[in-house]
């Protein structure tokens, strides 16, 4: 990846405005492009876009929506939402970031549902931690393939040119830092040198550089990575170039519940909605509300860097909505037992303690006992049996740090004298809004920055001419 002179270069091809990346956050930005009465040209590195958002649960936060109204929500709004990701942060979010984000969520969802037929609903059934309100939108599948199918189906549709199976290696720019055009490369090692008004980074983060993690975030450094591998840090590697400032590179969303060896998210409703973590001594060893993103530490941590999940099935009938969850099913990857015993049996942990760490839960579940780690269990109901388990490991999902971008999405200068001319960067490829580690991120930070940065950084964001 390098940037170039733009001086003396030819041009085989021109667009007015070029968005790297198809993913959740450069297909918003196309239709947001389009919908500006701009034209859009998408450029994809891989034969078919897949990225993180494929791997997501494809789950949208939003605050105000119809869809939460038809859920029977209707006390929700961006200043609770913006109040909830700044506390999950510990307010070290940029307050501007946050605010445009939260305000514009509700309004991009029912504008991706009413123009382009998104069939968005309300994940009503459990509890995402951090969030005072159910606000989290989906697909009938709740899997961000689907996501990412039909927005690539609604550019499609609207004759955006998408180019897959090319990587953008090289940046055209002039001393200013206005960038004049790339460099992208086809499979027979070819170059196609395309000319732009304005550029969109929409290429996600840096977790598939693992010496890049290594070096700007070592505690999750030798973790599994769980995010796409094309994730190499371009965006970060071509705005420095150009003299873009960088904000939280140490930030980032692990997971603590992917089956291993399998590799299969397990989501985190099998927790929150009343499950445990105990380690391979059959006990706990956290506080499991905190959140899925710093249990990625917490697992990490325990002996062999793995743990169980303990559940019921009346838990796995409300996570069986979520299309992993269906996989590890159909994979047969979980262990089930009538009594605990037989379940410390299934799982190989030793029966007496295990028996101790699920009497300690029971006991909290009814208000008999302070739970130790601090969790807290009212209203959630007593696990019965046949309880269900599965093997996990913590994992890197991605990367929050990045560029530092203005309101508009528009990348800023490291000395600190405004915007880069025309350079724009939104999901993964700028900084997010969950602070400086990982226990900030809040469910949904990722897709709620990419799909709202997204748009305002291929419409060309002004105030009051979003909508």
């Amino acid at each position: 990846m390098s940037v170039r002179p733009a001086t003396g270069t030819a041009f085989e091809l021109e667009a007015q405005t070029v968005i790297i990346g198809a993913g959740a956050c450069g297909l918003t930005a196309a239709l947001a492009a389009q919908a500006a009465g701009q034209t859009p040209l998408v450029i994809e590195r891989d034969p078919v876009p897949r990225g993180s958002t494929a791997l997501s649960a494809g789950l949208i936060p939003a605050a105000g929506t119809r869809f939460q109204r038809a859920a029977g929500i209707d006390d929700d709004d961006a200043a609770l939402f913006a109040a909830d990701i700044q506390a999950k942060a510990k307010g070290e979010a940029d307050p501007a970031i946050v605010t445009i984000v939260t305000r514009e969520a509700g309004p991009t969802v029912e504008w991706l549902a009413d123009r382009y037929g998104l069939p968005f609903s309300v994940v009503d059934d459990f509890d995402y931690p951090g969030h005072r309100r159910r606000r989290l939108h989906g697909l009938p599948s709740r899997t961000g393939e689907e996501l990412l199918d039909r927005l690539r189906a609604a550019a499609e549709d609207q004759g955006i040119d998408i180019v897959y199976d090319r990587a953008v290696t090289t940046l055209y720019a002039d001393p200013d830092g206005r960038v004049r055009g790339l460099a992208a490369r086809a499979p027979d090692g070819s170059d196609d040198r395309i000319a732009c008004d304005r550029l969109v980074l929409a290429c996600n983060g840096f977790g598939g550089n693992r010496a890049m993690v290594r070096d700007r975030m070592p505690a999750i450094g030798e973790a599994l990575y769980f995010g796409h591998d094309g994730n190499r840090g371009d965006a970060l590697i071509w705005g420095e170039a150009l003299g873009a400032a960088t904000r939280h590179l140490g930030a980032f969303q692990g997971h603590g519940s992917v089956a291993h060896p399998d590799g299969i998210l397990i989501t985190w409703g099998v927790i929150t909605e009343g499950g445990v973590q105990v380690n391979t001594r059959g006990q706990r060893f956290w506080d499991e509300s905190q959140g899925y993103s710093e249990a990625a530490g917490a697992v990490l941590a325990q002996p062999g860097g793995l743990a169980w999940d303990i559940f019921d099935g009346r838990i796995a009938g409300i996570a069986r909505q979520f299309g992993d969850f269906r996989q590890a099913e159909t994979a047969d990857i979980f262990r089930k037992a009538g009594t605990v015993d037989a379940l410390a049996a299934a799982i190989g942990v030793p029966a007496d303690a295990l028996a101790t760490t699920l009497d300690a839960v029971a006991a909290a579940k009814a208000g008999r006992l302070a739970d130790p780690f601090g969790r807290s269990f009212a209203g959630i109901p007593q696990l019965t049996p046949p309880y269900w388990a599965v093997r996990v490991t913590g994992a890197l999902f991605h990367t929050q740090g990045g560029l530092a971008i203005d309101a508009q999405a528009r990348v800023l200068r490291a000395d600190g004298s405004g915007p880069l001319p025309n350079l724009f960067a939104a999901g993964g490829a700028a900084c997010g809004v969950s602070g400086s580690g990982d226990s900030g991120y809040l469910s949904g930070n990722g897709l709620l920055t990419a799909v709202m940065l997204g748009r305002i950084a291929g419409h060309g964001y002004h105030p009051g001419r979003l909508r």
